[in-house]
């Protein structure tokens, strides 16, 4: 049981997971028809290659849902993956999931940081 959990904590620490739409990919549109129709977020494929010398980078999107309907005959997936090489990013990313995955941190802009529900509460509702 412990080599199991070593081996946990050693690919939690290894991983950065990401989000794509807003934080790779500019998704000004957001969902518009479903394609990946905007340039790379400023300085993103700088920040992927300094990580990727350093962690494990993992995109997590809902774009890669299973049940999400086919793009020009393509997975959301596929279609992530064809906008990677184009903009020269591909290398940098180890996986790409619909699901969190286990991870040392996660960089999403949506994200709360959660310290108390208080603090919470206050970012959601502003009271």
């Amino acid at each position: 049981m412990k080599q199991f959990l070593d081996k946990i904590e050693k690919e939690t620490k290894s991983v950065i997971a990401i989000d794509f739409d807003k934080v790779i990919h500019g998704c000004s549109k957001g969902f518009h028809d479903g394609t990946i129709y905007d340039d790379p977020i400023e300085g993103a494929k700088e920040a992927l290659e300094y990580l990727s010398s350093r962690y494990v980078l993992v995109i997590f999107t809902c774009k890669a849902k299973p049940t999400r309907p086919l793009i020009d005959g393509k997975t959301g997936v596929e279609l992530i993956w064809e906008w990677l090489e184009k903009h020269k990013m591909k290398e940098y990313i180890s996986d790409i999931t619909h699901e969190k995955p286990r991870a040392l941190c996660y960089i999403d802009d949506k994200a709360i940081k959660f310290e108390n529900w208080d603090q919470t509460l206050e970012e959601i509702c502003g009271y």
